[in-house]
């Protein structure tokens, strides 16, 4: 299925929530030891737990190239086993590059029969470094999220310069849409190709959302950077679909103790209805 239908039907059925499994070490369950077994184990209980809640789950790959090739190893076992149980996978990876190298990296991640659905990537190297992951996001039914205006505070130091009478990430803005509406879903008006647009530039993420009507929208900075459901609801289209929210912290240290799968459940769940709450206002 084209991913743009995917991720809406998977929206429409659970909620337009995602959560980032970001495991740090240091921060997992007193019960879970502190390795890639640990990882894991982890990552299996907090998918189990938000599994009829959230439509994605996004991996960040650093904190698991941080431990060496079982960290691969436990990215790869975690996007199958969220796979597995009906979630939408996002590697999220900022991959870029040019020629033979964007073409290893989209192979990498976007190959048929991959339990990674979509990759986040940057575009500061222009559509040579995008076209690559294109032609693999249609030829395989995978998706990608190109990086547009990041919920960091340094974000505007690039993204905010002038370009003429707009500005970089408008720009940009522009291109994604450009290179989306190619790529459009049968069962939708969005594309296969989206963007990572942050809730903590509600302003921006309003207009933005008017130069990119057909891509669908990962939004960060959800909870602990601040980000509210009102600002996030700037991002969605009418009928609120087109977008989905990303939370990681708030959700997988909710708690540390022997109730971690439970209250990562509740946080989830808390988090779901204040964004259908705010969709629906």
């Amino acid at each position: 299925m084209h991913f743009a239908d995917a991720l809406t039907a998977a929206t429409k059925k659970k909620s337009p929530l995602c959560v980032g499994l970001d495991p740090q070490l240091e921060k997992l369950p007193s019960e879970l030891s502190r390795d890639p077994a640990g990882v894991l184990a982890f990552n299996k209980g907090i998918i189990d737990a938000v599994k009829e809640i959230a439509a994605c789950v996004k991996p960040q790959l650093a904190y698991y190239e941080l431990l060496g090739w079982e960290g691969m190893k436990v990215f790869w076992e975690t996007c199958s086993y969220a796979q597995e149980r009906g979630l939408i996978v996002i590697a999220d990876g900022k991959r870029n590059d040019i020629g033979f190298t964007c073409e290893a990296y989209a192979d990498a991640y976007l190959y048929e029969g991959s339990p990674v659905d979509a990759l986040t990537v940057t575009a500061y190297l222009g559509s040579d470094g995008v076209v690559p992951f294109l032609s693999r996001c249609a030829k395989n039914d995978k998706g990608i999220f190109v990086l547009v205006k990041t919920s960091n505070k340094s974000s505007g130091e690039l993204q905010d310069l002038p370009v003429g009478d707009e500005v970089v990430h408008e720009h940009l803005a522009q291109l994604v849409e450009s290179w989306g509406a190619q790529y459009l879903g049968k069962e939708t008006s969005l594309s296969c190709v989206g963007a990572v647009v942050g809730a903590t530039y509600p302003e921006e993420m309003n207009y933005l959302r008017t130069l990119m009507p057909h891509i669908p929208f990962l939004i960060p900075g959800y909870g602990a950077q601040g980000g509210t459901a009102q600002d996030v609801k700037r991002g969605f289209i009418p009928g609120g679909g087109g977008a989905i929210v990303n939370a990681s912290r708030s959700i997988l240290y909710a708690s540390n103790g022997a109730d971690w799968k439970e209250t990562a459940a509740k946080a989830a769940k808390t988090m779901a209805e204040e964004i259908a709450t705010a969709i629906g206002s």
